[in-house]
């Protein structure tokens, strides 16, 4: 069961430029523009569990990024379309992984399917 999707993903080139979207789906519809969402990314041949948070909004649209992201990435939140984005600039061969959504709950974590990012150099 689908509870957060994810949308976006492609094939890019180095340098180039992609924006993922994640929607809520499931049970946490009603309270997703008010809830943390996070970006993971899980790189090619690594378990999910080791995924790597790459930035993370909260409800007061506060933000956190990853250092290895800082300046070229942008999470931001729509309340209106009750959207959350990832804008990706400058990427690199290195940005290549699964991204996943993940909206925090307060007795369950939310997570989409991912969107597979893959940048060529």
């Amino acid at each position: 069961q689908v509870q957060v999707a994810e949308s976006g993903g492609g094939l890019v080139q180095a340098g180039g430029s992609l924006r993922l979207s994640c929607a809520p789906a499931g049970s946490g519809f009603t309270v997703f523009r008010i809830s943390t969402v996070n970006w993971y990314r899980q790189a090619p041949g690594k378990q999910r569990e080791l995924g790597e948070l790459v930035a993370g909004i909260d409800r007061f649209g506060s933000t956190n990024y990853v250092d290895s992201v800082k300046g070229r990435f942008t999470i931001s939140r729509d309340g209106t379309k009750n959207m959350v984005y990832l804008q990706m600039n400058s990427l690199k061969p290195e940005d290549t992984a699964v991204y996943y959504c993940q909206q925090r709950g307060v007795l369950e974590d939310l997570w989409g399917q991912g969107t597979q990012v893959t940048v060529s150099s």
